[in-house]
Parts: structure tokens; C-alpha cells; sequence
């Protein structure tokens, strides 16, 4: 599929900026925190200190978010930037975030838009006050039209058609895709996705994502109800390792695959627990989209001509290729 080719050609560019960089640890505080590190192996840039605020949609405790943040810390360590990351799952208190870094007058923003309508207001205000902004991991589908400089993740329908087309492939008949936060613009294109890839039938199950052992218990529920489901799909990582956990509740012989990657969803590919993960590579999202603000502060420079976005995936991880990215994985940058 050429387009899958393309998101790897603009994934391996992207890919080889970064190992020049190195990545860094940080101590942080609250919900807000200023995030500084030693300078990158490559050198630190000697260019004048930016400021920096990195908003997310982050729920508490979930994992994914420390890839993006570590890679945004190291491109902040490279950059001579003062990070400041902040997050909240509430879409409402995610736009006021970004107005109090308006407020603040910091040098770039980077946010990721998972409810796009709430961003537009703020993002208007930072382009009012010369702030640039720069979209990452969520708002594929809407970055352009909220006025972003750039755009760094995955375009999600075209991976969850991958995803659903490799099912085919593995002989799936009926599947459960499972989202965790309902609305959720990339998480929705997903399994949207999916059922256009796919050529057997698809159901939608929600769950609460912030809680584990209701997640479990509806995912049981659900494969009880339906003896027929023989695909288990999730859009995480620790959703994945529970919904491993319902399948043997329910006593099916469903299969588990899943979105995005972790240390202990590595291991899970290697041991069969789960058949494939696709990997969005979000440390190399953070990473890029810290950098982009310092390489369009001091020199001009932008990605994707301000019309398409970088993409950092669709790569799949399955049982073959998974020893390549398991070392990476345990240093968190994969």
C-alpha cells in the first residue's frame, strides 16, 4: 500500500535525527512541572533558552504518556529548551492549560488535540500572540484546520485498515475492538478503521480506561455473551495485557492483538500472549515535536510543508521482528 510505504520513509527520516540524541531523566511534581536535563551525547545547542509547554490529554498512571515525555526531555536536553508538561483528561481543563501557557508567554506549544473542538479557541489565541503550535499524537484529522504549524503521530484509519487487513490475513472472523474513552478522536478512527480493513464482522465495546478491573470484567462479560468473537482488539498497551487476562476468564480461545507498545507488551509478543502490536513510536513524537519548535524558532525550518503530517507509524511488531525493538523497549524509547 503506497501510503504505508510512505509513513515508513517519513518514519525512518524522522528516526534518524533522533539517534543522534540521547535520552535524559528528569524529577517532576503535580499535574505541571518544569522538566530539564543534561545535555544530549550530540552537544547542546548554545542558542538563546526557549520555554517550552507540552499539554496533553494524559489520564493518571498511564504509562504511554512517560514514552512521549521522555523523548520530549531529550529533545529539551539537546535544545537548550525548559520543558514544562502538563496534562489532564478533561478536555475542557486541557484547553485552560494551554491558556495559562498563553499567559505565560512561553516560546512554543505542544499539544495533542484528542477533542479537537475544544483546542480551537486556545490555539487561535496563541497564533494571536505569536505562539507557535505544534499538534502531536491525537488531531491527524484536524491539526491543519485548527491552524498547527505541524503535525507528528500516526494517521489511525489507515492503521486500523492495516491492522484490520493483517486479520484477514491471520483468519479472524468476528472481532471486539475495545476503546477506552469514548470520543476519543484517534482512538474512534482506530477502530473505524478496522472495520473498513476488515472483512469480518466488528463490534465496539467501551470501557473506562482509568479502571483496570472494570475493564477486565466488561471485556469477560462480553466474550461470554459471544462465544463467536474469536479477535480480542485494543488500542493500549495495559489494555491489552488485561483484556490477555479476560480471555482466560471467559475460557475462549479468542485471540489478543493490540495498538501501541510497551516493555511488558513486548514481552507478551514474544511469548504468544499477544499475536502483534502496532507501534506509533510516541517517544519519537514527543521528541520531534520539541525539536520542531526550536528548529522553526531559530532557523524557520517546518516539517511536512504545513500540509501533511510526519508520520511516526504504523510499524508492526509481531512475533518475527520483536527481538529487534525489545532492548529499545526497555529503555523506554520505543
Amino acid at each position: 500500500m503506497r501510503r504505508h510505504q510512505r509513513a515508513a520513509t517519513l518514519t525512518a527520516t524522522a528516526l534518524a535525527g533522533v539517534l543522534f540524541a540521547a535520552g535524559c531523566s528528569s524529577s517532576s511534581g503535580g499535574k505541571k512541572s518544569e522538566e530539564e536535563g543534561a545535555a544530549a551525547s550530540a552537544g547542546k545547542a548554545n542558542t538563546p533558552r526557549m520555554t517550552v509547554a507540552m499539554i496533553t490529554h494524559a489520564s493518571p498512571g498511564d504509562t504511554f504518556w512517560d514514552l512521549i515525555r521522555k523523548g520530549a526531555q531529550a529533545a529539551a536536553a539537546k535544545d537548550n529548551i525548559k520543558l514544562v508538561y502538563s496534562s489532564d483528561p478533561s478536555a475542557g481543563n486541557q484547553a485552560n492549560l494551554v491558556q495559562n501557557a498563553i499567559d505565560q508567554k512561553v516560546d512554543g506549544i505542544a499539544l495533542t488535540a484528542a477533542k479537537p473542538e475544544a483546542m480551537k479557541d486556545v490555539v487561535a489565541k496563541a497564533q494571536s500572540a505569536g505562539i507557535p503550535v505544534v499538534g502531536f499524537n491525537s488531531g491527524v484529522g484536524n491539526w491543519k484546520e485548527l491552524g498547527m504549524l505541524e503535525y507528528f503521530g500516526q494517521d489511525e484509519n489507515i492503521a486500523g485498515q492495516a491492522f484490520g487487513e493483517r486479520l484477514n490475513e491471520l483468519g479472524a472472523k468476528h472481532a471486539v475492538c475495545v476503546i477506552q474513552e469514548q470520543g476519543q478522536v484517534a482512538l474512534e478512527a482506530r477502530c473505524a478503521g478496522l472495520k473498513k480493513g476488515f472483512k469480518g464482522k466488528t463490534d465496539t465495546l467501551y470501557v473506562n480506561g482509568t479502571d483496570m478491573p472494570s475493564v477486565k470484567s466488561t471485556i469477560t462479560a462480553k466474550l461470554k455473551q459471544d462465544s463467536s468473537i474469536d479477535q480480542v482488539v485494543t488500542l493500549g498497551a495495559p489494555i491489552a495485557l488485561t483484556a490477555v487476562q479476560s480471555v482466560s476468564d471467559a475460557g475462549t480461545d479468542a485471540k489478543v492483538a493490540t495498538f501501541d507498545l510497551n516493555k511488558d507488551l513486548v514481552k507478551a509478543v514474544q511469548d504468544g500472549t499477544v499475536e502483534f502490536a502496532v507501534d506509533q513510536q510516541p517517544y519519537l513524537q514527543g521528541y520531534l515535536s520539541v525539536d520542531a519548535l526550536w528548529l522553526y524558532k531559530t532557523n524557520g525550518n517546518f516539517s511536512g510543508g504545513g500540509t501533511a503530517p510526519v508520520l511516526t507509524g504504523p510499524a508492526f511488531i509481531t512475533k518475527d521482528n520483536v527481538d529487534q525493538v525489545a532492548d529499545f523497549a526497555a529503555k523506554g524509547t520505543r
